[in-house]
């Protein structure tokens, strides 16, 4: 069983960002076989991060939420973007991570905003945090904009679900990521080599 955790943050109910996790997760379900998926709105435990941010470790509401994203074998990450970066809630909950929480884990990084000026940043906010967390982090990023709920630009956001979904079933297919807390990276490894193979 491969289990793939969404960590999803955004902070109004309905949330935008929690329907990307949902339609990501689906997708995972399609193309990895034996996926167990779960996904977690960070705006259920607002509270408790803020506690632990405090007193320095997760509360009894908070550690199943830490322990499942620490655990799963792949994180769906997905944040809406505010002023061009994420919410203090989510970065308040990795700060609460331990260092090497997320050292080798295939991470999907995907967003939410209410204009495509905000998709980039993905790539200048999102993806140096989890190069700072040393996790294997697959190359296409996931943003979606009001246009991309409408009827105009749905299958764009479906094909970018399938292209990024396929890269994290790639990684999970492979050799591991490659590496662990106390190893290091190997650039030939069978999991960087299906990543940088495009789908037949």
């Amino acid at each position: 069983m491969t289990k793939v955790v969404a960590l999803t943050s955004g902070l109004s109910e309905p949330s935008s960002s929690t329907m990307l996790g949902e339609q990501v997760l689906a997708a995972v379900r399609a193309q990895v076989p034996d996926a167990e998926t779960e996904i977690y709105s960070l705006r259920a435990y607002a509270h408790d991060v803020t506690d632990a941010m405090l007193t320095g470790f997760p509360n009894g509401n908070l550690r199943p939420v830490v322990d499942a994203v620490t655990g799963a074998d792949a994180l769906v990450v997905v944040t809406p973007i505010f002023k061009a970066s994420f919410p203090g809630l989510f970065k308040s909950f990795v700060d609460g991570l331990e260092p090497d929480a997320l050292t080798g884990k295939p991470v999907l990084l995907a967003a939410t905003g209410g204009t495509a000026r905000h998709s980039l940043a993905i790539d200048f906010a999102l993806r140096p945090l989890f190069a700072y967390l040393q996790a294997l982090v697959v190359p296409t990023g996931i943003f979606a904009s009001p246009h991309d709920w409408g009827s105009e630009g749905k299958g764009a956001l479906t094909t970018r679900i399938d292209r990024a979904v396929g890269e994290l079933a790639s990684i999970l297919g492979g050799g591991g990521s490659g590496r662990g807390p106390s190893g290091d990276f190997d650039l030939f490894s069978d999991t960087f080599l299906a990543a940088s193979r495009p789908p037949q």
